[in-house]
């Protein structure tokens, strides 16, 4: 159980090092259930099922995932606020969807055609959707506020440690094999935070009697009403949108604007210097915030350093350059990652709907996701070139963290 303070919901008494580890351990998990897939397993398949039409099939698949994972994951926290079970609002949300996706994991196995992969894999998206809005809803039900920048710090590197896990298992173990050992994985790093269990068991949850119009309705939340929620969505989906529009399309400016024979080879070791920026941001950044109490600054500097190295990309096109600008971003991202989930947190409307309206902050990172292609294209083709693109991304980079300063009621 978690004191928290009276009239507020806010918890007051610190976690330990065992629920961080447990709780950065379930996150790993999830992360691989998720990029295992996604990153190695969904590709080579969709080239396996349709070997003259890969391209088509895997944005099929995963387009759908999305749309999956975008309803699902504000559905599933919504409900967990709703739950009022003796083992507590979010863990039963974990136990029920971890087995689900392990489940979906082993339908994408033994998938015999392109129609049941994409039931696997929106059956995965959706049910890895309620573990995910458990545990981040777990952050301000038991994390206090002068925490959460720690623990968001670690937070994210546990996130990028799943990504290199599952990305590990599915080289290790190709094909079908892959999937269950995601499977097995997930499952497996999961566990030791649901047996901790340590949750918050609500006698109500003060949301009044279930009416599915007002269930429906509670997931608008007004920006008049909470300007601060308003500004902290629209800064988290320009800052997201930013990072997606440098991505989305970098393989094809290796391979088409700068013309590298090994493109494939460029995008990993850029990859991982990405990657190196982020590490060395992502938990110092989080700490530091905590240390001085503040967060707009930290977020406000990771805009401006990810519009920069999206802006020197489009002025300065060269491969060296390139990696500079990888290693800034990562930097920047790394410092928005921790900084930027420890703020949201503070900007909630209610205690009571932490987990909706969690998710619907989610919205503004999964979003760019599904949008960054269909901006990107017409953008390259029509408009004038990756120049064009990689300076609307740092146009939207720095608008984003400008927008920052507008928050309000956190320092």
């Amino acid at each position: 159980m978690t004191a928290t303070a009276p009239g507020t919901g806010e918890p007051v008494d610190r976690v330990d090092r065992a629920w961080a580890w447990r709780f950065n351990l379930a996150w790993v998990g999830v992360m691989v259930g998720l990029f295992g897939p996604i990153q190695v397993l969904l590709p080579n398949q969709a080239e396996a099922l349709a070997p003259e039409a890969k391209e088509y099939v895997l944005g099929l698949v995963t387009a759908l995932g999305a749309a999956c994972a975008l309803v699902a994951n504000p559905l599933w926290g919504a409900l967990s606020d709703r739950t009022t079970s003796r083992h507590g609002r979010r863990l039963p949300w974990i136990v029920l969807g971890v087995p689900v996706g392990a489940l979906g994991l082993g339908v994408l196995a033994v998938a015999p055609s392109v129609p049941v992969m994409v039931l696997g894999w929106c059956l995965v998206q959706t049910a890895l959707g309620a573990p995910w809005a458990a545990l981040t809803a777990a952050v301000p039900d038991q994390v206090p506020t002068a925490q959460r920048g720690t623990v968001a710090g670690y937070l994210g590197f546990a996130q990028m440690a799943g990504v290199f896990l599952a990305i590990g298992l599915a080289t290790l173990f190709p094909g079908p094999a892959g999937y269950l050992a995601c499977a097995l994985a997930m499952t497996a790093v999961v566990a030791p935070f649901v047996l901790l269990r340590r949750d918050r068991a609500v006698p109500g949850h003060g949301l009044g009697p279930w009416r599915w119009r007002t269930f429906l309705h509670s997931f608008w939340i007004d920006p008049r009403r909470y300007p601060d929620f308003g500004w902290a969505w629209l800064t988290r989906f320009l800052l997201n949108l930013s990072n997606a529009l440098v991505l989305v399309y970098l393989l094809y400016f290796l391979r088409d604007q700068l013309g590298r024979g090994n493109a494939e080879f460029d995008l990993l070791l850029l990859g991982l210097a990405n990657a190196c920026g982020t590490v060395a941001a992502v938990v110092w950044a989080g700490v530091w915030s905590d240390r001085v109490g503040r967060r707009k600054a930290f977020v406000t500097a990771s805009g401006v350093v990810m519009g920069l190295a999206a802006l020197l990309i489009a002025t300065t096109p060269t491969l060296p350059v390139l990696y500079l600008a990888a290693l800034v971003l990562g930097l920047g991202f790394g410092v928005y990652t921790s900084v930027d989930f420890a703020l949201i947190t503070e900007v909630l409307p209610a205690s009571a709907a932490r987990g909706k309206d969690l998710g619907v902050l989610n919205i503004a990172s999964a979003l760019p996701q599904v949008l960054a292609p269909a901006i990107a294209a017409p953008v390259v083709t029509r408009v004038g070139g990756y120049p064009v693109l990689f300076a609307v991304a740092g146009a939207l980079g720095l608008l984003g963290a400008l927008l920052v300063r507008r928050i309000v009621a956190v320092p």
